[in-house]
């Protein structure tokens, strides 16, 4: 992807201005294989098509859980919900204790050997099917091979801070 080279501070201010008035779920995206188990808290994970089941999750590239997903060839999607707020801090690297990319006995896994909570809201085991590199970040794709539904409330993040995900207007 070409992009235009950066350089507008006002419109780097304002598009991130915009983006935090985005809700976003809140996830651990996991991976576990020759490069490494890695985890990392992600905001920007969408679904892009149910045939065949394929999302997509948008990582630093300069991260080692971004490198390790390209050597590994898969990765998990973990929705947290609002009991997972340490989970979120503890992968983000927001926490005193360096947890980041510590996986306790509560993290399972399904097909592709991703570490994956069973005790979220949903999670989605994934084969790479494709990386993109865009700016500093790599898009990657994952063709869903399995997927764990809960029924817990999940976690959102807004306005640089966490809410519920939970309300329904209808």
């Amino acid at each position: 992807m070409k992009l235009r080279p950066a350089g507008d501070p006002e419109l780097r201010s304002g598009f991130l201005a915009g983006m935090a008035r985005m809700t976003s779920a809140v996830t651990v995206v996991t991976t576990d294989g020759s490069a490494g188990r890695f985890g990392q808290t992600v905001s920007a994970v969408t679904s892009v098509c149910a045939d065949p089941p394929v999302l997509l999750a948008c990582l630093y590239r300069d991260t080692p859980v971004a490198q390790a997903v390209r050597v590994n060839g898969c990765f998990a999607v973990n929705l947290l919900s609002p009991e997972h707020l340490g989970l979120a801090e503890s992968f983000a690297g927001r926490t005193p204790v360096p947890a980041r990319y510590r996986f306790d006995d509560d993290w399972r896994a399904l097909r592709t050997g991703s570490p994956i909570r069973h005790d979220v809201p949903a999670a989605f085991d994934c084969q790479v099917a494709d990386v993109t590199a865009v700016g500093t970040h790599l898009v990657v794709y994952g063709q869903v091979v399995a997927v764990l539904s809960g029924e817990q409330p999940d976690l959102a993040y807004r306005n640089r801070g966490y809410v519920l995900a939970d309300r329904s207007l209808v």
